[in-house]
């Protein structure tokens, strides 16, 4: 049997998580992971200086007082006696494309699945209302299959963003490249009941590029955006040009 983990960034009891896990629950073992609050925007974060602390629920999952990578990690080493097959991480609440993706906690729970040797899959669904996890879970259960079937390379992991559409209405799959926005807009500043000076982080900046081929442009006609990501982040290309560049200290 194979044995999948799935984890999340927006909390274990999160609908996301529970539409995948049902999804996935169906041909696979699956053990289910995830914040024990709502952690979007963790990244890559390890909580290092509280213990983390473990919370099986009712319906079986886990809750974890940790971040995402935590999470993964925990379970991975620690909750699994033999380890898991794959890590599948969402499905998130809202987009993970261009930029967004190094702020993500839901791409970051599968990056750390892949830094222990796991494939791993970060799946989201893109729109306002989100009324169709069940079209972001098929496309789970989709590549799932197909990454069982046939691996991909060692060093990526799968970035998959869904349309928040009825199934029949998607036009298909694309293979896509992240895409970019402008920079971030300025922080909110305001005051809070006490009088005090606080800040809120503002809106993201407006996509610069999201010309066809990326993530942004799939998902907007109607495609389910698939885009490989490395886990390496060494700029090999620059690496010759770097040394020239250094040698002039």
């Amino acid at each position: 049997m194979i044995n999948i983990l799935v984890s999340n960034d927006d909390g274990v009891t999160a609908p996301g998580i529970a539409a995948l896990s049902q999804a996935l629950s169906t041909d696979y073992q699956v053990m289910t992971v995830g914040p024990d609050r709502n952690c979007s925007g963790a990244s890559n974060s390890l909580t290092l200086t509280n213990p983390l602390r473990i919370n099986k629920l009712d319906n079986g999952y886990i809750s974890v007082s940790g971040t995402p990578t935590d999470c993964v990690h925990l379970a991975i080493r620690e909750l699994y006696s033999e380890e898991p097959h794959i890590v599948v991480s969402g499905i998130n609440a809202g987009a993970n494309m261009g930029d967004d993706t190094l702020y993500s906690g839901t791409v970051a729970a599968a990056m750390e699945g892949r830094f222990l040797g796991l494939p791993a899959i970060a799946i989201s669904l893109v729109g306002r209302d989100l009324k169709h996890y069940d079209t972001a879970a098929y496309y789970a259960t989709k590549l799932v299959a197909r990454l069982i079937d046939t691996p991909i390379a060692q060093d990526q992991i799968l970035n998959v963003n869904v349309p928040d559409l009825p199934r029949g209405q998607i036009k298909g799959i694309k293979v896509t490249r992240l895409g970019a926005r402008h920079r971030a807009e300025g922080m909110i500043r305001t005051q809070d009941p006490a009088g005090k000076e606080i800040f809120w982080l503002g809106p993201p900046g407006e996509e610069q590029d999201a010309s066809e081929g990326t993530d942004f442009h799939a998902v907007a006609n109607g495609y389910v955006s698939v885009t490989p990501l490395t886990v390496d982040l060494t700029a090999y290309n620059q690496i010759s040009t770097m040394k020239q560049w250094i040698e002039q200290l």
